[in-house]
């Protein structure tokens, strides 16, 4: 049997759908790094959601420029869980391995429509740290936390959206 080792790096994310061989897959390519980073982008089109989701989260650690539109194509996906992941790569700086952070100009709106129309209160809550990411320089970003604060149906996102607004605990240590 072959191991991962011995796998293209196309052949290690589609092992990234199947629940014995997943966090190995997942440890491999992230091990692979940059090099790794071509069939990762190829398996955010992957027909399995687990796979995208997956994709989702390597490029968390290792997100180019040149995949930053991807990643704000998945804030689209069907599946809430990949749009979690797709959001919480796009809005967290800890994860990162390199300085690729996008900018305001692309992820803000897509950010914006997410706190307000998403279906799912966790996607709504994820969405809460991209906006929360520009609350201080822009009055779109603090109106929409502000209104989530007030009025969001989901208690998780109505508190969260209190902490990333004006007076909230994350505001102020920003």
């Amino acid at each position: 049997m072959l191991g991962l080792a011995d796998l293209s790096d196309e052949r290690v994310v589609e092992a990234l759908g199947s629940a014995p061989r997943t966090s190995s897959a997942y440890r491999h390519l992230l091990n692979r790094g940059p090099a790794a980073v071509p069939a990762i982008r190829a398996g955010l089109r992957h027909l399995d959601p687990v796979v995208r989701e997956q994709c989702c989260k390597l490029l968390d650690h290792l997100l180019v420029e040149d995949a930053v539109d991807e990643m704000i194509a998945m804030l689209d996906d069907p599946v809430p869980s990949v749009r979690v992941a797709a959001v919480h790569a796009l809005s967290c700086d800890r994860c990162k391995t390199d300085a690729c952070r996008p900018a305001e100009a692309l992820v803000l709106a897509p950010g914006l429509r997410l706190l307000r129309h998403d279906p799912d209160a966790h996607v709504r809550a994820m969405a809460v740290e991209l906006v929360g990411r520009f609350v201080h320089t822009s009055v779109e970003a603090e109106a929409a936390l502000m209104r989530a604060r007030q009025a969001d149906p989901s208690t998780a996102v109505r508190k969260k959206s209190g902490w990333y607004a004006p007076g909230g605990t994350i505001y102020r240590r920003t």
